[in-house]
């Protein structure tokens, strides 16, 4: 029983890495994004302080929900393992709770959709740019060849976080509930996470996702940095100058570990006086996204072990 997590997080990433995403009508996150779009725009309507009130209460009761939904398979399946501790039954146990774990992290397709923007950048310019513009919520249709990059890498380092590390991580500390509730959070911010219409309906989503990603955005940082110390220091620095708290984090990681520059136009650059980033460095950002990934699965598997043993 002590070493199932790590089992089941092992088991999760290597589905993902044999066979990617499920259908859509299975995936957990279609699911919440069909219920969050029940209720968004009806609430940008309303006047700020009951937009703020029903943005939460959404919120509240789609995340307990899925979260007890998550803790009643869960505890199904340890009840039913130990009923009987044979170790066919933990086998089984095993993979169908790495089953449940994979919907809710993605790093396969993460990983293909950014390579594909160096594919699409050697046909054209303007290839590149419709292809960043499945990642990314910003106009994509002014910026240059290297800003297509940038964007790229910023959008690797950042979902590494917010689609693999940060589910890990929950999941490590409280089961398939905290991943399940983390994943909730994410989906909510990005889709209701904004300033404008969506300032008060949005704000209580935006507030969860930053105390949610705040310790899981800093762990991706120092994987993606390694054994660098010297490199803390401009890690601090550099990450403070994107509006998020957490997502600066794991981008500056990645431009100091590149020596690039990443910038967003208008809005932030960090490692300013980097490289402006090449094909060999967006190849390079999936590389070491990948390394940082299973450091930080291994940390984390370790980190569920020791915990369930003390507990």
């Amino acid at each position: 029983m002590i070493g199932l997590p790590a089992v089941v997080i092992a088991l999760a990433l290597l589905i993902d890495r044999r066979w990617g995403e499920p259908p859509s009508w299975a995936h957990p996150v279609v699911g919440i994004g069909r219920y969050l779009g029940l209720f968004g725009q009806r609430l940008c309507g309303w006047p700020a302080g009951l937009a703020f009130l029903g943005g939460a209460a959404v919120w509240l009761v789609g995340s307990l929900a899925l979260g007890w939904a998550a803790w009643a398979l869960e505890s199904g399946l340890i009840a039913w393992l130990q009923a009987r501790g044979s170790v066919w039954r933990w086998a089984v146990c095993a993979a169908l709770l790495g089953l449940l774990l994979k919907p809710l992290l993605a790093w396969a397709m993460l990983r293909d959709e950014v390579l594909a923007v160096e594919v699409a950048l050697g046909r054209s310019l303007e290839q590149g740019r419709t292809q960043l513009a499945r990642l990314v919520s910003r106009d994509t249709g002014q910026l240059s060849a290297d800003q297509v990059r940038e964007a790229a890498i910023e959008t690797l380092a950042e979902n590494l976080n917010d689609s693999v590390v940060a589910p890990l991580f929950w999941f490590a500390l409280l089961g398939l509930p905290g991943a399940a509730v983390y994943r909730f959070a994410n989906t909510a911010d990005a889709m209701w996470g904004y300033r404008g219409v969506w300032e008060w309906a949005g704000k209580w989503a935006a507030m969860a996702d930053d105390v949610l990603s705040w310790l899981p955005a800093r762990l991706t940082a120092l994987a993606l940095l390694g054994w660098r110390p010297g490199l803390l220091s401009a890690l601090r620095q550099e990450a403070r100058r994107t509006p998020s708290p957490n997502s600066g984090w794991p981008m500056a990681a990645m431009a100091l570990r590149l020596e690039v520059r990443l910038a967003k136009p208008g809005v932030y650059t960090l490692n300013g006086a980097g490289a402006a980033p090449t094909a060999a460095h967006l190849l390079a950002a999936a590389e070491l996204a990948a390394k940082a990934l299973w450091a930080s699965a291994a940390v984390l598997a370790a980190f569920a072990v020791g915990l369930r043993a003390i507990a």
